[in-house]
């Protein structure tokens, strides 16, 4: 017999009137389209982050511009001045209110992200950008554990499959089960269009 656990967690998605957001773009770099990991699923999910960071813009939540590099002797990819790593030209085209380039799958091991954010009063992160199942799984998970409140945008990240010798996984289930996941804890999860319309509620009330 299957059970269902249907815990929710600390953040269940209620707002109070305190909350302070900070839009989190995560390495939106040309590896994932045009390089070595193309993501597929969702499908179209650029126009998301940039429809997010439109709305982030309007709303007065700040944006953080985050950028992967790998420095390991072994790596084939994100390394620094390539053109896979470097952003997109959509992305390096906005205005942003602060940038990092981190090394790690968190965005803040080994970056001010955590210091930025408190020195600016922000208590909820917004997810958005790739890959699902690392770099944004990971950054929630931190910034829960920091005490953080975080929204997950659902269609505003995405990932590809994956096989290694612990088996394989095609996109379309990799990105279910980390928003399952990430519900059941972590974040509030939600599509960009929910949470436009949530900011948008917040800014006429």
């Amino acid at each position: 017999m299957s059970t269902q656990n249907t815990f929710s967690g600390r953040y269940d998605g209620s707002l109070n009137t305190g909350t302070k957001r900070a839009l989190i773009v995560i390495d939106v770099q040309n590896e994932y389209f045009t390089g070595l990991l193309p993501v597929c699923y969702p499908q179209n999910t650029l126009p998301n982050v940039l429809m997010a960071i439109e709305e982030a813009q309007k709303s007065d939540i700040p944006v953080v511009i985050v950028q992967h590099t790998l420095t390991t002797p072994d790596a084939k990819a994100f390394i620094r001045n390539t053109e896979g790593w470097e952003l997109l030209n959509e992305i390096k085209n906005i205005s942003y209110d602060h940038y990092i380039e981190k090394n790690f799958p968190s965005s803040f091991v080994g970056t001010d992200l955590e210091e930025w954010l408190r020195t600016n009063n922000i208590n909820t992160i917004v997810i958005s950008g790739y890959m699902t199942q690392f770099c944004c799984d990971t950054t929630a998970r931190y910034a829960y554990h920091m005490g953080f409140n975080v929204e997950f945008l659902s269609d505003a990240t995405a990932t590809l499959a994956f096989e290694n010798k612990a088996g394989k996984v095609s996109a379309e289930e990799l990105h279910r089960a980390i928003l399952v996941v990430q519900a059941s804890r972590f974040s509030n999860v939600m599509s960009t269009k929910e949470w436009i319309d949530t900011i948008s509620t917040r800014t006429k009330g």
